[in-house]
């Protein structure tokens, strides 16, 4: 949705968070690796965030690395100040900082982070909250689950993850919570698949100042949590209306269709 190099990168973070503001719509957001590449650090561009009425991005904590670090609890519909649910909001970094080059990896003190917010929850609701987690760069499970399990949806160019694994998706699996990842960066691909329980979707570029592909639509992935329920429900709204409830089946050769679509 952004780019650094824009003229006024203040100015284009305000004109796409433009329509949650004027229809007071709580939103919140996690960098991408090329926000930053402009006049404007991942420090500043959080404070221009933050000066908006509907934000709900936190900076996260200054000893963490990357800038944007955070959880949101979601509360019940039913009961009034009783968590329901986490958002966990990752910086995936940008590009890697040694001479083995590629894209950045989480690093281990965020990992750290993670593992401690989650016991927090645990210990402060006395039960496992079912959580999503976003940031922008795939992890390299996701070729894993696109190469070795039924996915659905499309994969139309390398999933460019880290070169590196600095195990996310291991603590996401060991702390229990997370029942589904959510990406960007490769900006046609849109598929989801499950691995290990934990469902690794990509959302569907919706910026339209860059790259795509003819025949491909710009448009957003729309999740539904169920309350009190380990699941999800997940579609796309695609530019001019369409809604895609169902994306196509890819299933890797000699593998029998069990999974079912969120």
């Amino acid at each position: 949705m952004i780019t650094g190099g824009a003229r006024d990168p203040a100015l284009a973070w305000r004109q796409v968070v433009e329509p949650c503001e004027r229809r007071r719509i709580p939103w919140a957001a996690v960098f991408g690796n090329h926000d930053d590449e402009g006049s404007l650090s991942r420090q500043e561009l959080m404070r221009v965030q933050r000066s908006m009425e509907w934000c709900l991005s936190e900076p996260g904590p200054p000893e963490v690395s990357g800038v944007g670090n955070y959880v949101l609890p979601l509360f019940s519909a039913t009961e009034e100040d009783r968590p329901a649910a986490l958002l966990y909001f990752l910086d995936s970094n940008s590009y890697a900082e040694t001479t083995i080059g590629g894209y950045g990896w989480f690093r281990r003190d965020q990992i750290a982070w993670y593992v401690g917010e989650s016991l927090r929850w645990q210990q402060q609701v006395c039960r496992r909250l079912p959580a999503l987690a976003f940031f922008h760069i795939p992890l390299p499970e996701y070729n894993e689950v696109w190469d070795e399990h039924p996915c659905y949806g499309y994969k139309f160019e390398a999933i460019c993850c880290p070169k590196i694994n600095t195990g996310l998706f291991a603590a996401f699996h060991e702390m229990g919570d997370v029942i589904g990842t959510f990406v960007a960066h490769d900006h046609i691909n849109d598929f989801c698949g499950e691995l290990h329980g934990i469902w690794l979707c990509y959302g569907r570029a919706s910026g339209i100042g860059t790259y795509g592909k003819e025949g491909f639509p710009r448009g957003a992935r729309v999740i539904r949590l169920h309350e009190g329920e380990r699941r999800f429900e997940t579609w796309l709204r695609l530019d001019g209306g369409e809604k895609v409830a169902q994306q196509p089946l890819h299933e890797p050769a000699g593998r029998v269709l069990s999974e079912t679509y969120p």
